[in-house]
């Protein structure tokens, strides 16, 4: 598990949140697109490791079926954009956080299919294992290690954008933007306390609907 010399995790909660609180996020002001929120929660597993879940949609989805994604979804009128975090965390993993379990955010990343996408951080002392996946909106949860998190990016060029498509590897495949977006840069500042940007990177072409 990636660590500093004392042997903290820098998923640990007290330090996760000193290092969220040190990052400036950007903010997108909607005009015109739809505001949207995606929760990346740090979970405990069963051996008392920190994991991240990360679901895979159903392919019976009417948008974007059988992708990877973070818990996540549209903001209701009314609804602030961490509670929207908060409740579709509630609403896709049976997972409860309260509001000072949010430690911070990210940046704002505006989709190709048009919202604007606000990452919000979160610590449970709930284990993944006792989680429970609502099977209309979650195929597969995966328990993401730190490890795996601290992966580096591949980039790939398309025609229809100047913009590099980013690719975060994971377990055999390529999670694209926003969700790769929004993983990698959690990766640089949550483990590395590096300030790395990612709305210039593009979505692929597929989820540009």
């Amino acid at each position: 598990m990636t660590s500093n010399v004392s042997g903290t995790s820098p998923l640990d909660r007290d330090r996760l949140s000193r290092t969220l609180a040190e990052f400036a996020p950007r903010t997108v002001e909607p005009d015109g697109r739809r505001a949207a929120s995606v929760v990346l929660a740090v979970m405990r597993d069963a051996a008392g490791g920190y994991v991240l879940p990360l679901t895979m949609r159903p392919g019976s989805m009417r948008a974007h079926a059988g992708q990877f994604a973070l818990p996540g979804g549209s903001v209701d009128p009314g609804e602030t954009a961490a509670d929207a975090a908060r409740r579709e965390l509630a609403e896709e993993l049976g997972v409860a956080v309260t509001p000072s379990e949010v430690l911070g955010r990210l940046d704002d990343y505006v989709t190709r299919s048009g919202f604007v996408i606000t990452p919000f951080v979160v610590w449970t002392d709930q284990r993944i294992e006792d989680a429970e996946p609502n099977p209309a909106e979650v195929h597969t949860v995966f328990a993401v290690t730190p490890d795996e998190l601290d992966v580096d990016p591949r980039f790939a060029r398309i025609e229809q954008s100047p913009r590099p498509v980013i690719q975060w590897p994971f377990r055999g495949h390529l999670v694209h933007a926003p969700t790769g977006a929004v993983i990698h840069q959690f990766r640089e500042v949550a483990l590395h306390g590096r300030h790395t940007r990612v709305d210039e990177y593009e979505q692929p072409v597929f989820a540009w609907r």
